[in-house]
């Protein structure tokens, strides 16, 4: 059956409701190249003719466990125990993954509760809330949070900050008419950007580790901020390194938002992810999304709630903090049931290993001619300076079953300056004869 429930008649009679005169204008803030994008596709085929194409597609991608796997740069692949999927696919859980009664889903409010309290205890701040979309979308929600609370429009970005989570700030807050100063991006290198912080500014926002996998101190740029009257919002993409990092909220941040992927959750081509938030309890009537509490019902027997919801379709638009729809709930489950069975020890022991594994590689890579360490002072991601372009490199290597990182010149396609430098990921996942391998290929590949 055909899906197409229109007339020519009803598209007219909108277009005309609207005030636009054809479909094409109604698109015409859509950037041309992606209007006329060309595929080479077939226009149509049958069931089987179009599995069969899929699967030569597929086949022509290398999956990350079967080669060598050293890229990170904001999705990082980690051992995740069949324990964790086991348990998020039970009906009880899988089925209700969204509380629209939430009084109803008591299983599913437990663990939000016990999910909020181990994100706050990671992170040093005093309340999370039940998950965001992913660790971009809730640093955009961490910005609009800090423009309320200091009643400022403009946002100091870090140049070290992720440009995905970067870009993100600015599709959410640019249009609403927030001024936004960046810094330079310059990995290992010291970037003042406290000097950037004015009278005017809102917040600063500031990635630990950073894109390029130094990590950082962040007391300074927190005494700076509040010397202005402005809010330090502390960014991470790899969860796993708040097991062995001093926690944002211990060094002064107001804000915490991250990725949560590399705990319980795999690389997933992308997606779906969870954003991780938290700050201090001052704070808590501006924070996005929602947030579930513990109580006891009218026996006196333990019960948990939605205890707030700000958004729009629970109460007025006017006093809505977001218009986000919903929370991670499934993924923020599998974070919740992983960091459940590392407990505070497993988590410390397993970061530890991410550390020594990402320095092992680090230190055998750095001896080589034409490798120069930009980032010596990092948790489980570094920064190579090379002596040719990172992207000739990424090839060479990626035909010897190596998948040996992230150019910076992908996420900086503008910044020549940036052109031989790859930004490499390890984890426990790594063996020793993939650190011996990626050093014998990149060797020959330089």
């Amino acid at each position: 059956m055909r899906y197409l429930p229109l007339t020519h008649g009803d598209r007219r009679a909108m277009l005309e409701k609207i005030g636009v005169g054809s479909v094409d204008a109604l698109f015409r803030d859509v950037p041309a190249a992606a209007r006329d994008a060309a595929f080479d596709l077939p226009r149509h085929a049958g069931e089987i003719d179009v599995e069969r194409s899929l699967k030569t597609f597929a086949c022509a991608s290398t999956p990350a466990g079967d080669a060598a796997f050293f890229c990170g740069a904001g999705a990082y692949r980690h051992h995740i125990p069949a324990s964790v999927d086991h348990l998020i696919q039970r009906s009880e859980f899988l089925t209700s993954y969204t509380p629209y009664q939430p009084e109803i889903a008591q299983g599913t409010l437990q663990v939000l509760f016990e999910f909020q309290t181990q994100v706050a205890q990671l992170t040093g701040m005093e309340v999370a809330n039940a998950s965001l979309y992913d660790g971009s979308t809730a640093s955009a929600e961490g910005v609009l949070m800090a423009c309320r609370l200091t009643k400022r429009d403009r946002i100091v970005l870090s140049g070290n900050l992720h440009p995905h989570y970067a870009e993100t700030i600015r599709t959410v807050t640019e249009p609403s008419g927030y001024r936004i100063a960046t810094g330079t991006p310059r990995p290992g290198k010291p970037e003042d950007i406290a000097a950037l912080i004015d009278s005017e500014t809102a917040c600063i926002v500031v990635q630990n580790p950073d894109v390029f996998g130094t990590v950082r101190d962040l007391r300074p740029l927190a005494e700076a901020a509040h010397e202005k009257g402005a809010l330090l919002i502390a960014v991470f993409t790899e969860a796993m390194s708040l097991g062995l990092i001093e926690p944002p909220g211990a060094m002064g941040a107001d804000i915490v938002a991250g990725e949560g992927q590399s705990i319980g959750n795999g690389l997933n081509f992308g997606g779906p992810y969870v954003g991780l938030f938290a700050t201090h309890e001052k704070f808590l009537r501006q924070m996005p999304g929602r947030l579930a509490g513990q109580t006891v019902d009218a026996d006196g027997r333990r019960g948990f709630v939605l205890t707030l919801s700000t958004r729009e379709q629970h109460i007025r638009r006017e006093k809505a903090t977001s218009n986000i729809c919903t929370n991670s709930s499934l993924c923020a489950l599998a974070f919740s049931i992983h960091m459940t069975l590392l407990g505070e020890t497993g988590l410390h022991r397993l970061a530890k290993i991410n550390h020594m594994r990402a320095t092992q590689l680090a230190d055998r890579l750095a001896r080589m001619p034409g490798v120069d360490l930009a980032t010596p002072v990092f948790f489980n991601e570094f920064t190579l300076k090379l002596s040719k372009p990172a992207a000739d490199v990424v090839d060479a290597l990626a035909d010897k079953d190596i998948i040996g990182g992230v150019r910076a010149s992908r996420l900086y396609p503008h910044d020549p300056d940036l052109a031989n430098y790859l930004i490499v990921a390890a984890t426990e996942l790594n063996t020793d004869e993939d650190v011996s391998a990626y050093a014998a290929a990149l060797e020959e590949v330089l």
